[in-house]
């Protein structure tokens, strides 16, 4: 064989692998997230469930396990505000503390979530920490911001100032029950006990809601 045969040989080859590899990644990256084809313990994703909407009792239990500081969190926070209020009957919804080691304020939103939550403003502490997560994420003095969210939500602040470094065990237990259920990114959803890590559109969540019986 020629020096010219073995090269065009050569480039043939490499092309047929190079978009079989292209076919595979977009299989993997194209679609719905069905999620992990394996339930997981429900006694432990439901075993603290100081932050949750809805009744114990519903159909579909939705476990969230996220973080304050991540970005692809606060994309979903609004998609799952409107899925759980347009599914108040059927959803029984929970949400978990995840904070990953990355992002520097992570940890300390959710004390100041905890902290609020004392006082019984956790979901709008929830709501403040998302919607403004841009204004807080890279700051040097995160605490500081989060006792002005405090005052601004008419919260007892040296209770709050008190509370925020008594709260990290829940948040702990979270992160470790997190672990226990394989948890490794944020968001990661638990529907009925079925893995869905990342971003789900709310179509996705609808349709899976619909289709329990």
């Amino acid at each position: 064989m020629s020096t010219e045969t073995k090269f065009i040989v050569g480039i043939g080859a490499l092309t047929i692998a190079l978009v079989a590899a292209g076919v595979f990644f977009l299989g993997r990256g194209g679609g719905q997230n069905t999620g992990t084809e394996q339930s997981v313990d429900q006694n432990v994703l439901l075993a603290d469930s100081r932050h949750a909407i809805g009744d114990p009792n519903a159909s579909v239990k939705i476990v969230e396990f996220s973080d304050f500081q991540c970005p692809a969190c606060a994309a979903a926070h609004p998609i799952v505000k409107r899925v759980v209020e347009k599914n108040k009957d059927k959803v029984y919804f929970v949400f978990r503390y995840y904070p990953l080691a990355m992002h520097q304020n992570s940890k300390v939103a959710a004390q100041a979530a905890e902290a609020a939550g004392i006082q019984g403003k956790f979901w709008e502490m929830f709501d403040l920490l998302f919607e403004n997560q841009n204004k807080w994420a890279s700051s040097s003095d995160a605490k500081q911001i989060f006792q002005d969210y405090a005052l601004e939500l008419g919260l007892d602040l040296e209770k709050f100032k008190d509370d925020f470094d008594k709260v990290k065990g829940p948040i702990e237990q979270d992160f470790s029950d997190g672990n226990k259920v394989g948890v490794d990114s944020t968001p990661t959803f638990f529907i009925n006990g079925k893995k869905y890590p990342g971003v789900i559109q709310e179509s996705q969540f609808q349709s899976l809601i619909d289709s329990t019986p």
